[in-house]
């Protein structure tokens, strides 16, 4: 099983937020923490256990340059970049 990155989408299964988009901020071996940049910023992540989300292995672009340059994420770029990856999807 691959491990979950910082900057992965996932795509949440369970709960009342069920198929809402998110950014992986953090993960520990039995949660995930959560943001959209809307509902969910980063300074207030959610906190949702590994069974209940759907990660998906891809990092957008915007977030990949912020993380390789060992910058914290901000809730614009996770906005900008599930809007884009939304985008992508509908084409």
């Amino acid at each position: 099983m691959k491990e979950f990155e910082t900057g992965m989408l996932a795509v949440s299964k369970a709960g009342h937020d069920k198929d809402r988009l998110y950014v992986v901020l953090k993960a520990d071996p039995q949660f995930v923490y959560l943001a959209d940049g809307k509902n969910r910023s980063v300074d207030r992540p959610k906190k949702k256990k590994r069974k209940h989300i759907q990660i998906n292995y891809y990092i957008p672009g915007i977030l990949k340059q912020t993380l390789e340059t060992k910058q914290k994420l901000e809730d614009e770029q996770i906005k900008k970049a599930i809007k884009e990856y939304k985008n992508q999807q509908e084409v």
